[in-house]
């Protein structure tokens, strides 16, 4: 284990993360200081001052900020925060809340990331854990804090979803199984509209690997294609795909889901609870995963086949005069969109929009065509919306709150039709965030 000699620990943002990494540094002996320029939910207030932290809320003091020995940021925090800004020209060393948790366990670790699928993979593979009888704890994007769990709850494995912005500020973490599901444009707005920073900044899931270690990635993603060479992969690599290729560690063949390596397995594909092709990429990446973690065929099969799906994607809330309303509220990019609309078997009511991340929507311009009778704008801007879709001749309404869209999407669906909420965009210019979005559409859906 890592020895550590700094003294004191300041962590900006308390919400999940940031109270979790003050009581687990607050643990080890530290003096902590946690600051938010927002207000703290008194959910996180109550466990600061149960572990006797200090915090504020509402500003930065800079004079307790600026005297850290190491600053915890959370990974929404942008790095051109003026704080931020700051403790960087100070040469103040900024890490993540998984980083900080990682150096207080041995446990395994399996860590997930890509541009989508992240959420419904990591679920899957805690869900086998789980059904085998693991000790295993669900963090990151989803779950409890790491940090908190290593604290107070430690379990033998972790399941823990990685978001480009967590990866930012990680540097000697390891991860035991690290899956790399896609990378398509997304969070440009946070990398200088520069695809290389993203890209770079994902594949920072593979540092620290070695030889005993297993490294699970999409085979036929372009841009983790060109990628690969560029980096010297310590880790055993069990790359997977739809179509059976040679070299292979998992495939679909003739109606069958094959994994080759570490052992061959296999069962009927109609038997997967997920369908849809993206899932079927999902599916491959959380049974590998289970597969090399030593999870029994048996309870593989069973996971695969009984998991419910992930609430906020592709959910089906409500069929209301022959309409099917599906959320898929975590569908804020582009990429994400065009999975969701290659699945429609009907015609669809599509809304889109929300704070625009850099999107190129040239990538559904075709499925938008060739599937939509409608388009729902829900955004306080739309103009970049109406720009590049109403050429288009699909029928669209221009609405800048939930209730005028779902009123707008119930005039325009007949039938047969789908209801499709799969933005393209992040949540934050009109709602919380992203469940407060998919939250707000099921009631209103639901009281038609």
């Amino acid at each position: 284990m890592k020895t550590i000699t700094m003294k004191r620990i300041v962590i900006l943002g308390a919400g999940e993360s940031g109270a979790g990494a003050a009581v687990l540094a607050k643990k080890e002996g530290f003096d902590v200081f946690v600051s938010d320029m927002s207000m703290i939910h008194d959910k996180y207030k109550k466990m600061l001052d149960a572990h006797h932290i200090e915090w504020e809320e509402g500003h930065h003091t800079e004079e307790k900020i600026l005297n850290a020995d190491e600053i915890i940021k959370s990974p929404g925090i942008p790095f051109e925060a003026p704080m931020i800004r700051k403790i960087m020209d100070k040469g103040i060393h900024i890490i993540s809340e998984i980083e900080f948790a990682g150096r207080y366990t041995h446990s395994k670790m399996i860590c997930i990331t890509g541009s989508n699928g992240k959420t419904t993979t990591t679920s899957l593979i805690y869900h086998i854990f789980k059904k085998a009888g693991y000790d295993a704890g669900l963090a990151g994007n989803i779950g409890n804090s790491l940090a908190l769990q290593v604290a107070e709850d430690p379990h033998e494995y972790y399941i823990i979803e990685l978001s480009s912005f967590q990866l930012d500020n990680m540097y000697d973490f390891h991860a035991n199984v690290a899956i790399l599901l896609n990378i398509t444009p997304d969070h440009l707005d946070r990398y200088q509209n520069c695809m290389q920073n993203y890209v770079d900044a994902k594949m920072r899931i593979i540092q620290n690997q070695t030889a005993d270690d297993a490294f699970i990635y999409w085979n036929d993603d372009p841009i983790v294609k060109a990628e690969l060479p560029k980096y010297k992969i310590g880790a055993t690599q069990y790359p997977f795909a739809i179509e059976k290729e040679d070299g292979l560690a998992g495939c679909l063949a003739d109606g069958k889901y094959v994994l080759n390596k570490p052992t061959p397995f296999c069962m009927p594909e109609s038997e997967l609870g997920l369908s849809g092709k993206h899932n079927m990429y999902n599916s491959l990446a959380a049974g590998l995963a289970c597969h090399i973690m030593g999870i029994a065929d048996d309870m593989i099969r069973q996971g695969l086949n009984d998991f419910p799906g992930v609430e906020h994607r592709l959910e089906k809330v409500v069929n209301v005069g022959g309409v099917q309303y599906v959320n898929d509220s975590k569908a804020t990019n582009v990429d994400a969109c065009w999975y969701a609309l290659d699945s429609m078997k009907t015609k669809v009511v599509l809304i889109l929009g929300g704070k625009d991340k850099g999107n190129d929507y040239n990538e559904i311009k075709e499925l938008v065509k060739e599937k939509c009778s409608g388009l729902v704008y829900l955004g306080a801007d739309n103009t970049k919306l109406h720009n590049f879709f109403d050429s288009l001749g699909i029928p669209v309404k221009d609405t800048h709150s939930m209730k005028d869209c779902v009123a707008a999407c119930h005039e325009m669906a007949k039938p047969g039709e789908t209801v499709l909420l799969s933005p393209c965009c992040a949540s934050f210019d009109l709602f919380k965030n992203m469940e407060d979005r998919g939250e707000q559409f099921k009631t209103l859906v639901r009281a038609l």
